[in-house]
């Protein structure tokens, strides 16, 4: 049993009831929760490894919009 107590409401939740409606939900959001258990926290290598190819495709993204300003923009004026 879950007591739960704001500002003096004292709340009492049933576990059971709570087991029971979780299992009524449906096959897609159980399996957004089966997901959501097997996650864990990545290593420091992980999370530098991600950032970084995450600074590649946004430096990417960057440099390609920037030639593409140049070309349509700058360059004809040069011509």
């Amino acid at each position: 049993m879950i007591i739960l107590s704001e500002e003096g409401n004292t709340t009492k939740i049933n576990t059971g009831d709570l087991k029971e409606g979780v299992q009524n939900i449906g096959p897609e959001i159980r399996s957004y929760l089966r997901v959501l258990k097997l996650a864990r926290k990545p290593t420091r290598k992980e999370f530098f490894m991600i950032a970084k190819v995450a600074a590649a495709g946004i430096i990417a993204i960057g440099l390609f919009g920037f030639f593409v300003y140049f070309v349509m923009d700058i360059l004809p004026k040069m011509v």
